[in-house]
């Protein structure tokens, strides 16, 4: 929870230099130009998350500065949060402020929004959480209109619901998600419809049925289907396999499977090494799809070498990642073997050295 940066009359300048830099490392692989999607300068992230410290009869959000990692900096506007967010943030504080059972020994507040309006906020206490604290709590979601969950070890108390409804224009076409308390979203919903575009267009080219690896909630799934005749896709986290399928349902996407395995476990099954139960449930068996079009949206840790090489009997990639230098380490794996056809640049963190990049590969 470090304080970020925030010159937002330098956002342009700092976007052309970190997309220089990132064009720059990934130059040995010959990309074509890349198309930067920029972020909008403030009111961007969709999620936030601030220490909640306390001194005397006063309490409020804190963050830090790494040069000085024990010396709370107090926050009392956020500028990169999203407006329902900002909105939020000082009614919420002076709730929890002048509530004695909302306040003793809460330590952290999380914020998750969707472009809808909806908030959720997560308080994490140090302490085990009863029936005064739930009726506070529930008292406060009601008058400041979002959901709460509140945490504390080995418990979870939802008062209201622990996900909000995101709703995402793509192409001209409305997607619904189940964003949820703490699993992986993209913070940036702008930029995150920017990715969503790309990969489409980039799948409009492609031939045969699509593999998704790293799936997560199907924030790629539901628009890409529409691209391809059948999806298989996979993801390793129960709670995300289950939101993915939800929404994969409440968009109406009916050629798309989402099965409970790691992109190892399938590589294992792509090379029929394994055979795994959850794979034979699929409506349509594995060895029916014509896949010749691999999508990969992994960990910042990139590719792991198993995975890497099972990709390789693909004709398509399509490689997001959150890291250039592990996309990088893969490429120079790969580029023997495919030509890069698109390269995108995505600002999902604006005033930090991240970037989110995008390629289209393409057998040689």
């Amino acid at each position: 929870m470090s304080l970020p940066r925030f010159e937002p009359h330098r956002y342009d300048a700092l976007l052309a230099d970190k997309a220089r830099r990132v064009s720059a490392l990934l130059a040995p692989f010959d990309p074509p130009a890349a198309t930067v999607a920029p972020s909008p300068p403030e009111a961007f992230r969709m999620r936030a998350e601030f220490r909640f410290w306390h001194g005397g009869d006063d309490s409020f959000y804190a963050m830090f500065d790494p040069a000085a990692p024990k010396e709370p900096l107090r926050v009392d506007d956020f500028p990169i949060a999203c407006t329902p967010i900002r909105e939020r943030m000082e009614p919420l504080r002076r709730a929890l402020r002048d509530d004695a059972d909302l306040r003793r020994k809460l330590f952290q507040v999380e914020f998750l929004a969707a472009t809808t309006g909806e908030v959720l906020v997560t308080l994490a206490y140090h302490r085990r959480l009863d029936d005064a604290w739930e009726a506070a709590a529930s008292a406060l979601a009601e008058a400041l209109g979002l959901a709460i969950v509140g945490r504390s070890r080995g418990q979870k108390v939802v008062i209201g619901r622990d996900w909000v409804k995101e709703q995402l224009t793509v192409d001209g076409r409305r997607c619904h998600y189940r964003q949820r308390e703490q699993a992986f979203t993209q913070p940036n919903a702008a930029v995150n419809v920017a990715m969503l575009e790309w990969a489409c267009a980039a799948a409009s080219e492609l031939p045969g049925d699509l593999l998704e690896l790293y799936c997560g909630n199907g924030n790629f799934t539901v628009p890409l289907a529409r691209h391809f005749p059948r999806v298989l896709a996979t993801e390793l986290s129960k709670v995300s396999v289950r939101d993915a399928r939800h929404n994969l349902a409440d968009n109406g996407v009916d050629n798309a499977a989402v099965v409970r395995l790691s992109a190892e476990e399938m590589s294992s099954a792509l090379r029929g090494e394994r055979a795994f139960r959850r794979l034979a449930e699929l409506p349509v068996p594995l060895e029916d799809h014509d896949l010749r079009c691999a999508f990969v949206d992994p960990p910042r840790a990139g590719l792991d070498p198993a995975t890497l090489a099972s990709l390789r009997r693909f004709d398509h990639l399509l490689y997001v990642s959150c890291n250039p230098h592990t996309l990088a380490e893969n490429l120079a794996v790969l580029h023997a073997d495919y030509r890069i056809t698109r390269f995108g640049l995505f600002d999902q963190f604006p005033y930090t050295d991240h970037m989110e990049c995008a390629v289209a590969l393409a057998r040689r």
